[in-house]
């Protein structure tokens, strides 16, 4: 069991600040921006690559609340959305979620 299937459980807290019965989003515990929150779905997917078909309609309603988030959170003038995929993607928690970051001027490339 991943921690972020702890969170959803209610067996870890977390400083959750959107919730659905789809999905959840709460502050990252190490932010790399003034605002950095993750956005899970309740559904344990491992990552992008384990999503099937039948996850369409999940995956639509992630990327709709992403924006409903932001607006929640106050940001105005612009956010940044990353999905990292497996090892060499960066991803640390093998549970999809999309950081949503923000607060300062994010630069291209991300690293």
């Amino acid at each position: 069991m991943t921690i972020f299937a702890k969170i959803i459980n209610g067996e870890i807290p977390a400083d959750i600040v959107y919730e659905d019965e789809h999905c959840l989003a709460f502050r990252d515990v190490n932010p790399q921006a003034p605002t950095h929150v993750l956005l899970i779905p309740r559904k344990p997917v491992e990552s992008l690559d384990h999503l099937t078909a039948d996850d369409s309609v999940l995956m639509g309603h992630m990327m709709l609340t992403v924006p409903e988030v932001a607006r929640k959170l106050g940001i105005s003038d612009g956010y940044r959305t990353i999905i990292n995929t497996g090892k060499h993607g960066g991803q640390t928690v093998f549970h999809l979620h999309i950081h949503i970051l923000a607060g300062r001027n994010l630069t291209w490339p991300p690293g």
